[in-house]
């Protein structure tokens, strides 16, 4: 992480460094290498989880982007001390009991904040306010709400009901009740909606189990399961053991341990964009901060690169694609894939569509539905400017390849993943132009200027149409 005054406002004044659009000059060739910024995921339960320790924990590699902004900036906001330290961050932890009884906060549209904020302040003994930009006001929540409600919550809908804003009120912590005990409490939580209603209750449950520990139970299919087993890693290293048990997470009593050195990962669904950068334009493209022992399910996309016929290689702490050998190669191969292990890097998979030969048909992304933007949706539009065929469901994209692409200017609908994506298309000949840009800050802040550097100056500012 950088020396910064103040971590949490990086990303706000590199969002505000790109112009209303860019154009993405066609790329001819890609090669280089990438060091990733830290991992969304690990950087924001990192955060969460040196908060509720006890003691100081120093984290390196931290993401400096919008959604770490938001959870720091909340963190804040309770009276958790998170301040720079040389090229980290240290937070020293309140011991799961938040100084602050009242806030409000605001979290963008940062699901893993919103998320497993609610669950960590459920019972937290103050009241509080959590809420979003629009859009988060449309992602749903209620499904956590429910899980906490039935615990004896005091959670409140402040507009529709499934949806923040919400209002959580003081309650008498459970583990702490004299009658009417949880004592061998069980609790549901859907798994087929958000794999982070299911993180966030996990991690807040260390503070709220009974001695004897509380059961979870997972309503319905659990997606994203990766995203869980990240979840239960990383509460392993702040000292809370989690075990499985005929079908249920059993999450003991337990107070979490601050850890002097915490090592953020890069982050693996950023990765996804430059493999398939190598994979389109030659190569070979290597990215660092992820290897063969990372703790993030996306990084399974190298795997899926793989099967549609690109070179991968990797190592401890890199990965490295390049396009697929033999000069009267036909290109990458389309695939068939169930994509509901790793929602997100399947964005980039479905721009690797309009390189492929055959129709590509991603199944299982159902989520998509209710991340920054509907993503089937706005998917399905953008590559349909391209020129591409493309055919769609509740759960299910497919996606056929024109002859050639057409040059288009692609909307973002303020929503990260849309940008990094759909740049890719400028590796078929064609410009591309990308309005809002700055959208990119909420998770990778530097994403053209690596684009840019790895092609040698694709980027070209500003230019409406």
């Amino acid at each position: 992480m950088t020396n910064s005054a103040d971590p949490a406002a990086t990303a706000k004044a590199t969002a505000t460094s790109w112009p209303a659009e860019l154009r993405i000059d066609p790329i001819g060739r890609a090669q280089g290498e990438v060091r990733l910024p830290g991992s969304k995921s690990i950087s924001n339960r990192a955060l969460l989880l040196a908060a509720l320790a006890q003691g100081s924990t120093r984290l390196t590699g931290l993401l400096e982007a919008d959604d770490t902004s938001v959870m720091i900036g909340a963190l804040r906001e309770l009276g958790v001390c998170v301040e720079p330290d040389g090229d980290a961050v240290r937070i020293e932890g309140c011991a799961g009991r938040f100084p602050a009884r009242h806030a409000d906060l605001h979290l963008g549209n940062a699901g893993t904040a919103m998320r497993p904020l609610a669950a960590a302040l459920a019972f937290a003994g103050g009241t509080y306010r959590l809420d979003g930009v629009a859009r988060m006001r449309e992602r749903p929540i209620g499904d956590l709400v429910d899980a906490l409600r039935s615990l004896g919550a005091s959670v409140h809908y402040l507009g529709n009901p499934g949806y923040p804003p919400l209002r959580i009120d003081p309650v008498e912590h459970p583990a702490r009740r004299q009658s009417n005990s949880i004592a061998g409490a069980e609790v549901h939580v859907r798994g087929d909606v958000s794999s982070q209603f299911l993180s966030g209750v996990l991690m807040a449950a260390p503070g709220f189990a009974p001695a004897e520990g509380i059961r979870v139970v997972v309503d319905g299919e659990l997606i994203s399961r990766p995203y869980v087993d990240l979840t239960l890693a990383m509460m392993r290293s702040f000292g809370v053991t989690v075990r499985e048990e005929n079908g249920a997470f059993v999450v003991p009593h337990a107070n979490y341990v601050a850890q002097a050195n915490y090592a953020v990962e890069g982050d693996a669904s950023g990765a996804s964009y430059f493999l398939a950068l190598g994979a389109i334009a030659g190569g070979p493209v290597r990215v660092r901060g992820v290897g063969r022992h990372s703790l993030q399910g996306d990084l399974a996309f190298a795997q899926v690169l793989q099967s549609m016929g690109a070179r991968v290689e990797m190592g401890d702490d890199w990965v490295e694609s390049s396009a697929p050998p033999g000069a009267n190669d036909a290109g990458l191969r389309a695939i068939d894939f169930d994509a509901t292990a790793i929602p997100d890097a399947a964005m980039t998979l479905a721009v690797l569509a309009l390189f492929a030969q055959g129709a590509t048909r991603l199944r299982g992304i159902g989520s998509w539905r209710v991340k920054e933007t509907d993503r089937i949706h706005a998917m399905a539009t953008e590559l349909a400017k391209l020129g591409a065929t493309v055919a769609s469901g509740p759960d299910w994209l497919a996606v056929s390849a024109p002859g050639a692409l057409h040059e288009a200017w692609i909307d973002t609908y303020d929503d990260h993943r849309m940008a990094m994506c759909l740049a890719l298309a400028a590796a078929s000949g064609v410009p591309v132009h990308i309005r809002e840009p700055g959208c990119v800050a909420k998770t990778y802040p530097a994403f053209f200027r690596e684009l840019d550097r790895l092609r040698g100056g694709a980027v070209s500012l500003g230019g409406g149409r």
